[in-house]
């Protein structure tokens, strides 16, 4: 498995780092979690293209998380290709509704397909999912690509998430702000620390950053560290990691 971070930012973006959106392909299979602003610019650049992107998997609706999906829709229809499957909690649909009720112009461009998930296993773009609710100010689902790779979406740190990514080969988890932020619905450093504490976790990658958390990552590795002794790593956009 292959898994690229397009997007390591946040809803406040900075010139290195983009909104969310991470690329999982596997033996032919490619879905896309999340497509932020910046997602298709990112796409290109990463060498595959929204021309093979078929499949959007939402962890949930916020703009830093959803902001490219009709780019990404109208970029696929001019290059010819002409199915689009949609997949994300409660809500999808009518958020992809409604953003085609004030684009009109690209409704019935191409084969569009929106699906519902709730927490629980499922399948998408052939891989086989499990989905676990986090605690974030919207609905919001982590998932977990069997034992290879999990992503926390947006989420506080807590012990049920911490459980759910167990055993993973890498773990994507939001760490968005350093200790000294007071903050709810992400995590800091020393609150991820404490719930990853005496988990079997191969690596965690931090991602969506905000800007808060420039020239402090050792800070915050030491913060996390204190508690937690696994290998944790700050993502960057255009990062590939292979996982066996």
């Amino acid at each position: 498995m292959r898994v690229t971070f397009l997007g390591t930012g946040s809803a406040m973006p900075t010139g290195e780092r983009f909104q969310a959106g991470i690329l999982v392909q596997d033996d032919g299979r490619t879905v896309l979690v999340d497509c932020g602003a910046g997602a298709l610019q990112r796409l290109q650049q990463s060498g595959v293209g929204y021309e093979n992107v078929s499949t959007v998997l939402l962890t949930h609706h916020h703009l830093d998380h959803v902001s490219d999906l009709l780019p990404l829709m109208k970029a696929r229809w001019l290059a010819g290709e002409e199915h689009l499957e949609i997949v994300g909690p409660q809500g999808t649909k009518g958020l992809v509704d409604d953003l085609l009720d004030v684009y009109e112009y690209m409704q019935d461009k191409i084969d569009l397909q929106v699906r519902e998930v709730v927490p629980g296993e499922f399948s998408v773009a052939g891989f086989d999912v499990s989905a676990y609710e986090t605690r974030h100010s919207l609905p919001c689902l982590a998932y977990r690509f069997g034992d290879l790779f999990t992503f926390s979406g947006d989420s506080e740190a807590f012990a049920g998430l911490a459980n759910f990514a167990e055993g993973s080969a890498i773990l994507a988890h939001d760490c968005s702000f350093p200790d000294d932020v007071d903050v709810s619905n992400h995590p800091t450093p020393e609150r991820l620390g404490t719930e990853l504490a005496g988990r079997e976790i191969g690596r965690v990658y931090l991602t969506h950053l905000y800007p808060h958390t420039d020239g402090r990552h050792e800070e915050m590795l030491d913060s996390i560290g204190a508690h937690y002794d696994g290998d944790v790593r700050f993502a960057e956009d255009l990062q590939t990691v292979s996982i066996e």
